[in-house]
């Protein structure tokens, strides 16, 4: 997490509320920003999710951008997308190249830059939007990820197969 970030659009936008949920992992707890609008607070269970999701305007993902966070592809993204939530995220790669081009997605590097991104995915109307992030969504689910798998595997199962076989009767030649 970007804790600058965090604190920077917190004091760029008092007149907003940051609700943070979450483990604060390798943070001590003085090193988080403080602010009134801003709210640590900590870890809530799968189940308690929805109704803090129901009482947001937005999602933002304000990874650092480190090798920590370099090939990460988290799975925030798609929840919040879920909810029915615009989503403002750092530069992070999958989250660029699978959620930012198609307009899904807002991407901000900078404090200044997100609250802008904020605002106007705030503004923007909702329902054209919702098509295209349902229709997005619903190419990812998990059961056409595990078809998707089960296939790639197939089908190397059946290539590494007939090659082992190739090579076995080229190997016969040889011999006699």
């Amino acid at each position: 997490m970007d804790l600058e970030l965090v604190g920077a659009l917190a004091e760029l936008r008092p007149d907003w509320r940051f609700v943070m949920i979450g483990p604060v992992v390798k943070i001590g707890p003085d090193a988080l920003p403080r602010s009134p609008n801003l709210h640590w607070l900590g870890v809530k269970s799968y189940a308690e999710l929805p109704a803090y999701l129901s009482g947001w305007d937005a999602g933002f993902m304000p990874f650092a951008r480190n090798e920590s966070t370099r090939f990460i592809s988290p799975t925030k993204t798609p929840e919040f997308l879920a909810a029915g939530l615009p989503v403002v995220s750092t530069p992070v790669a999958d989250v660029v190249s699978d959620w930012g081009g198609g307009g899904l997605v807002d991407i901000a590097g900078d404090a200044p830059a997100f609250a802008d991104a904020l605002g106007r995915a705030l503004d923007r109307p909702r329902a054209e939007w919702l098509r295209d992030v349902d229709r997005r969504l619903a190419e990812i689910s998990w059961d056409r990820t595990w078809d998707g798998m089960r296939l790639k595997m197939s089908d190397a199962t059946r290539v590494g197969a007939a090659s082992g076989a190739r090579a076995a009767a080229s190997a016969m030649r040889e011999s006699a």
